[in-house]
């Protein structure tokens, strides 16, 4: 094969993720409903296209590599935690726990300070936990629960849940994202989080900002006269041990022990009832499970005949000094999340070449890695395909691109790290 057919055939890999966003957006943009179209079908098409592609193998072989990648070990994780999440969020709403929850929250803010305290819980969960899915299974929710005790919009409260995730998962010492980008850069966590923070707090501030703002205008809300405190505690179990640095699969088998424990205690439920509840939250998120795993064997196509390549050899092509240099790692990393639909793997898929071009071009790999890890964030944060939104959408219902719409700290991030490249900010690290 020479070289220009190679290039095309790397090209060509591209082109499922293009006919999935034009089967989803076109069959929405054209109904004028994003709830018309599922996107499991849009990735269905997806699937059968590239699948079709690959040409160079016998059709056997081309199913047995989607296959591997829908079952890869990081999919087969995600789906783990949206079985134990989905058996979590519809026992503890049947035990009450949801009410409870949204009971205290309504008595201890007033309804122009939800909106900010909201993104400050998840600020601070995430930064603990290190994970934004650990937060969204946390928090996703007490935000719905919020949304139907008051005339908030769902998808702007789930909006700002899914946000604040992301903020943690930027910088928290124990994100994978984080150690993923410090060990591909070969820099210390400390040193990361010194450049990186200076980079997105101001992002944070100024969302916080527009959450004091725009929560201003929010109807007050009359605090309830009872809450029972007894069932806050599946909740409250839930955030301690997933700050206290539990695996999140264990928090979810905690959190559904004790709402088990306190529902069947406090006559909420049977036992009978309580495997009842569990089992419509596993079923309940089916169709994400099943979205999941197309979504891991069409990037698995993708990446088997190139298209990850195709990006890292056109992106690398003509740098041309310190911007277009750091430019070029957070181009590279946000395609590549961008084709892979997990930051963390785009970061150790494109971190090597990064750590290349910050040597050539004489950039301070502590910066290097905060761009890394901060555009991997900023494109997660806005993948209609990304575990995060799919995670959210399942537990609302809502459509991914509803979300989207609203979250405003992932594009202030976003816009921010664009201005500390053009400005070279930090200029002193």
């Amino acid at each position: 094969m020479t070289e220009k057919h190679a290039r095309h055939g790397s090209l060509l890999a591209l082109t499922p993720l293009l006919v999935f966003l034009a089967t989803y957006l076109a069959a929405s943009l054209a109904t004028g409903d994003f709830y018309r179209m599922p996107i499991s079908v849009a990735f269905l098409a997806a699937a059968v296209y590239a699948v079709a592609t690959t040409r160079r193998l016998p059709f056997a072989e081309r199913i047995e590599h989607f296959s591997a990648g829908a079952a890869n070990g990081n999919i087969l994780l995600m789906i783990w935690i949206f079985i134990l999440a989905g058996a979590f969020a519809e026992s503890a709403r049947s035990m009450g726990a949801v009410d409870a929850t949204v009971n205290l929250t309504l008595h201890l803010l007033p309804g122009s300070l939800l909106p900010a305290g909201l993104f400050l819980a998840a600020c601070f969960v995430s930064l603990s936990v290190g994970t934004s899915v650990g937060t969204i299974v946390a928090l996703g929710p007490v935000a719905a629960g919020l949304a139907e005790q008051t005339s908030m919009n769902e998808a702007w409260l789930m909006g700002i849940v899914v946000g604040g995730a992301f903020f943690g998962d930027n910088l928290s010492f124990i994100s994978d994202t984080t150690i993923a980008a410090t060990r591909t850069q070969e820099c210390d966590l400390r040193d990361k989080f010194r450049v990186n923070v200076r980079i997105v707090a101001p992002a944070a501030l100024v969302t916080l900002g527009i959450y004091l703002f725009t929560g201003s205008h929010a109807p007050q809300i009359a605090h309830p006269e009872h809450i029972e405190w007894i069932k806050v505690l599946p909740y409250l179990l839930v955030l301690v041990a997933a700050v206290g640095g539990m695996n999140v699969m264990k928090v979810l088998l905690l959190g559904i022990l004790s709402t088990g424990v306190i529902g069947i205690a406090t006559g909420s439920f049977a036992p009978m009832g309580w495997c009842g509840s569990m089992g419509e939250g596993i079923t309940g998120m089916g169709e994400l499970i099943i979205i999941t795993m197309l979504a891991g064997g069409l990037l698995e196509l993708i990446r088997l005949n190139g298209g990850i390549d195709y990006l890292i050899d056109r992106m690398t092509r003509h740098i041309r000094g310190r911007r277009g240099a750091e430019g070029a790692i957070a181009g590279l990393v946000c395609l590549s999340n961008l084709c892979t639909a997990n930051n963390t793997i785009a970061i150790l898929t494109v971190g090597p070449i990064a750590r290349k071009i910050a040597d050539r071009f004489g950039i301070d790999r502590r910066r290097s890695a905060s761009l890394l890890d901060t555009f991997s964030c900023f494109t997660q944060g806005l993948l209609p395909y990304g575990a995060q939104l799919l995670m959210a959408a399942g537990l609302t219902g809502l459509s991914p691109l509803e979300i989207i719409r609203y979250l405003y700290y992932p594009f202030v991030m976003g816009f921010g790290a664009v201005l500390a490249i053009v400005l070279r900010y930090p200029r002193k690290i």
